[in-house]
């Protein structure tokens, strides 16, 4: 696309003009077409709530199923929807038994409230949690891949791993860390907050056990989206995390993965159905999808690379700002990251850039010091890049 093109499609979100957004990888925003899209529904469940939610639910929300499970290369009958990551994760956290004495395997990035769900279920059924290290600045793949496995062992029951982690933006290799992990009867649960509109995924291509997603972020769906995958030989293995009524189908309903009434299968839908809900950006999933497939997934990706790269030159060398994110493009996509001078408080810096300059942009504490994680989508422009260089020039020179 051309200049005034990307200018174009900026101009189809809604951002607020008093502000440089770069933490998409936080949460997106909306394209005005989402917005409008899911504000009509819930107009029409404000209206009439009942005759929208027995009547016009069912057949938008087994067509949002088909259209997401087809945007991600899914299965929709094995295609569970979740407010986020999070809930997915919890799900199989709370469905799973895995044999005492062993251990849950995560890597040294994963994003903390999944460690600390990790750390619940091995307190729940007497495992250990162990994490590895990830090689900082790996050349390609296969460093993640042996690392990975060095650390495997006959105790192993269930690895988790980010597809791409919330800290730098690095994209691991999920095919190959779930077919080391199923040669030796490791369960796999991966966690795809970022990865779904962020790189192209074909999510049968995975020989996972279970696949968690976020909408909220890459794909710019409405706040509430999320989605968990499973393989078809845990069918029977997920659990409701709560009781609701379609924890026992009504008569006449048929067999568990058969379509039903409600758009969705009984299967699905026990593990779905809360109650009475909004579920308002589930059938809003659709828009988003045809958003971005106007622009071009691909150019839009090409475009993020793009942007990355112009970080990359603007940053690096900038007060002692050292890359934390690999640049190869199997290994990052439109995030990048920065470490930071050790004196630099990240919870500091970030108030300061979004108080002073309007800037926001994610800043962490690690355990080798903090990162500065810079988010780019085809709606960013080298100007706002440039905003970020200049202010961080004079916050962390204060700091020097």
């Amino acid at each position: 696309m051309a200049v005034a093109d990307w200018d174009e499609a900026r101009g189809r979100m809604l951002l607020d003009p008093t502000a440089v957004n770069l933490n998409t990888g936080s949460g997106g925003p909306l394209p005005r077409s989402t917005f409008e899209r899911v504000t009509g529904l819930r107009t029409r469940l404000a209206h009439a709530p009942m005759d929208f939610l027995l009547r016009e639910v069912p057949p938008l929300l087994w067509t949002a199923r088909e259209r997401l499970a087809g945007f991600l290369g899914a299965d929709p009958y094995r295609l569970v929807l979740t407010t986020n990551v999070t809930g997915a994760v919890n799900l199989v956290a709370s469905s799973l038994n895995l044999a005492a004495p062993g251990e849950i395997l995560l890597t040294d990035h994963e994003y903390t409230p999944m460690r600390w769900c990790w750390e619940r279920m091995a307190r729940r059924l007497g495992l250990e949690l162990r994490t590895f290290r990830l090689p900082a600045l790996p050349a390609h793949p296969g460093e993640i891949v042996d690392a990975a496995v060095t650390a495997m062992s006959p105790r192993t029951r269930l690895l988790s791993f980010s597809h791409v982690t919330a800290t730098t933006g690095l994209v691991l290799p999920a095919r190959e860390l779930c077919e080391q992990a199923r040669r030796r009867g490791i369960v796999t649960v991966v966690d795809g907050a970022h990865a779904p509109a962020f790189i192209g995924l074909g999510l049968a291509d995975i020989p996972y056990d279970f696949y968690a997603g976020s909408g909220h972020k890459w794909l710019l769906a409405p706040t509430g989206v999320g989605f968990l995958h499973f393989d078809a030989r845990h069918k029977d293995t997920l659990r409701p995390t709560q009781v609701s009524w379609a924890y026992e189908p009504p008569p006449g309903s048929g067999p568990p993965d058969g379509r039903d009434r409600f758009g969705s299968t009984p299967r699905l839908r026990r593990l779905e159905c809360e109650g009475t809900r909004d579920l308002c950006p589930w059938l809003a999933i659709p828009e988003s999808i045809d958003f971005q497939a106007e622009l071009g997934h691909d150019r839009i990706r090409t475009r993020r690379r793009e942007l990355a790269d112009y970080a990359r030159q603007r940053l690096i060398g900038w007060q002692g700002l050292e890359p934390a994110t690999p640049e190869p493009a199997a290994l990052s996509g439109g995030m990048v990251a920065f470490r930071l001078p050790g004196k630099s408080g990240a919870g500091t810096l970030r108030q300061r850039l979004w108080e002073r300059f309007r800037i926001e942009a994610a800043v962490s504490e690690r355990p080798d010091g903090p990162l500065l994680r810079v988010s780019v989508n085809f709606y960013t422009t080298e100007s706002e890049i440039d905003r970020l260089a200049e202010a961080l020039k004079e916050l962390l020179y204060e700091e020097s």
